[in-house]
């Protein structure tokens, strides 16, 4: 009787395992390998849910300032370090008030719950550090768009990217004429 027993158990275990590996491929799906922010799809149901229980949140698009530039001077491990500084620092200015995504390449996204809560001036200051790396102080500078949905018509996620898209480039735009931010 214990040899049937066992017999049934193997297939069941079987399953077990396959079904671990398959949450396993999906959490690692939802997450940058490099940075560990978010993808996409990863941020965009926490954005989504983060806009339906509050009606102050913002969406933030960020890109890195002369990204291809340091890549071609110091190399793409300097970059690496470049986007996962940037990782670190998103998530941190976000906590547990917001989400923060990487949409790929040295372009990143966040929501936050109430934008006059959070300190964006702190956000602006911590992309603009250096990064120490390799023994030398690198400049890292980024454009910031932002887009609150109460400004908004109606309150949709693809209409704050859109609008948060189209200020980060203006505030790119000004960056290269000393201005850093567009709200």
């Amino acid at each position: 009787m214990d040899l049937q027993i066992a017999a049934a158990l193997v297939p069941l275990l079987g399953w077990a395992v396959h079904g671990s590996i398959l949450t396993h491929r999906l959490v690692s799906a939802r997450r940058d390998p490099l940075t560990g922010l978010h993808t996409r799809a990863g941020w965009t149901a926490r954005a989504e849910h983060c806009i339906r229980r509050h009606p102050d949140a913002a969406v933030l698009l960020l890109d890195l300032d002369h990204f291809k530039t340091l890549n071609d001077t110091h190399g793409h491990a300097a970059g690496d370090a470049a986007l996962v500084a940037t990782a670190d620092r998103l998530r941190t200015w976000c906590g547990r008030h917001g989400t923060a995504g990487r949409l790929g390449g040295d372009e990143f996204v966040a929501v936050v719950q109430d934008l006059t809560a959070a300190d964006l001036d702190a956000l602006i200051a911590a992309l603009h550090r250096p990064l120490h790396y390799a023994g030398r102080s690198l400049p890292l500078a980024a454009s910031v768009g932002v887009c609150r949905l109460a400004e908004l018509p109606m309150p949709l996620l693809t209409d704050a990217l859109a609008a948060a898209d189209a200020a980060m480039y203006a505030a790119k735009g000004r960056s290269r004429r000393g201005s850093r931010l567009s709200r």
